[in-house]
């Protein structure tokens, strides 16, 4: 688990540097949950540079595990390089984005583009090829927040005791869904719930979704890998957060819910609270 706050560097009398906190809080937990042999879900959370990830890995003889690690490490890397004004970027700035937007996307981009690499690699090792994984990412700054995500992990904001989608679904059955075509009975009784139509490392370009939102005092910024999801109701999730106002509790609440409720799966979220000084 981890926990802690970004920080910005911010001018004093002057014009010298002094490092500050900024107004977000942040912790992470993962777990292999009650089933599995071992973790598939890899989880970046970086305050210092007011970043949270959540990859969840699928493939073959733990391929899963090996793309989701590149995911979050090749993530890791982008958002170092991507503070410094002198570093070139492994995909092109949209100027008809925001910052935020462009982050998130060129961050899962190149994290694509690696992951295909190694399975396509002839000295990649046996059962790695078609390896991926989803992906959901949080970037928050000044007042607002950005969900970059490819897959069905999901994102969310809580506020006053309410929990807000903040990403859809890519997979097969929200894209039934979205025709009308299924009754209430029917999605509840769906037998591919597992089947997403994107994924890192599925094709040679990702595309990849992204929302932005206004954020108020108090908010808890949430993205999670379907280990959750699965497991513990959105009304839940909004339950345990009012209770624990901890942000490192919180996340293993969450997680000791979904392994009482079954823990069928990894079981991966980060938490993002804005706390304006």
């Amino acid at each position: 688990m981890r926990q802690g706050r970004g920080k910005r560097l911010a001018r004093g009398p002057g014009g010298s540097a002094r490092l500050a906190a900024m107004a977000f809080e942040f912790a992470g937990a993962t777990d292999v949950g009650r089933k599995r042999d071992h973790n598939e879900d890899a989880l970046l959370v970086l305050p210092e540079h007011n970043v949270a990830v959540v990859c969840d890995g699928m493939g073959g003889h733990e391929a899963g595990e090996v793309a989701s690690g590149i995911g979050v490490e090749t993530m890791k890397r982008f958002f170092e390089i991507a503070g410094d004004p002198d570093a070139t970027w492994p995909f092109r700035y949209d100027r008809s984005k925001d910052e935020g937007t462009n982050l998130l996307v060129v961050a899962a981009q190149w994290a694509n583009q690696r992951i295909r690499e190694a399975g396509n690699s002839a000295n990649g090792a046996a059962g790695k090829r078609g390896m991926g994984t989803t992906f959901v990412g949080c970037i928050v700054r000044e007042k607002k927040a950005w969900f970059g995500w490819v897959g069905d992990s999901r994102g969310y904001i809580y506020r006053r005791g309410e929990l807000h989608p903040t990403t859809s679904d890519h997979s097969l059955l929200n894209e039934l869904i979205k025709t009308g075509r299924l009754s209430e009975e029917e999605i509840e009784n769906f037998q591919h719930k597992n089947v997403i139509t994107r994924a890192l490392g599925m094709s040679d370009q990702a595309e990849v979704d992204v929302s932005s939102w206004d954020l108020e005092p108090g908010d808890v910024c949430l993205v999670c890998c379907d280990g959750l999801t699965g497991m513990v109701a959105d009304e839940r999730i909004a339950e345990i957060l009012a209770g624990e106002p901890e942000l490192g509790k919180a996340c293993q609440h969450l997680v000791d819910e979904a392994n009482e409720n079954g823990g069928v799966d990894n079981i991966t979220v980060a938490l993002v609270r804005y706390t304006p000084q």
